[in-house]
């Protein structure tokens, strides 16, 4: 995975949380959490890390599709750096 691709998807969610509807601070929480998930060594993670960027894609489908689409994006590169 190129960290240069996770470090710009990164950015693109920090910037779609500065857009749109504005979220609970529960949701908010559990997206600094696995925000902070994800790092340097994100590919020597668990899969914890994936579920969880997964259920919070389906939870913020309506309400904040763009920030969706990043979290699939991030879940899917790193699925595919073997996490």
């Amino acid at each position: 995975m190129g960290d240069q691709s996770l470090h710009d998807m990164l950015a693109r969610l920090r910037a779609h949380l500065g857009t749109g509807p504005q979220m609970r601070p529960s949701e908010r929480e559990q997206l600094d959490k696995a925000i902070g998930a994800i790092g340097p060594d994100a590919a020597a993670g668990d899969a914890g890390t994936l579920l969880r960027l997964e259920r919070l894609a389906v939870r913020f489908e309506v309400s904040h599709p763009k920030l969706a689409e990043t979290l699939r994006e991030i879940a899917d590169t790193l699925g595919k750096g073997g996490v």
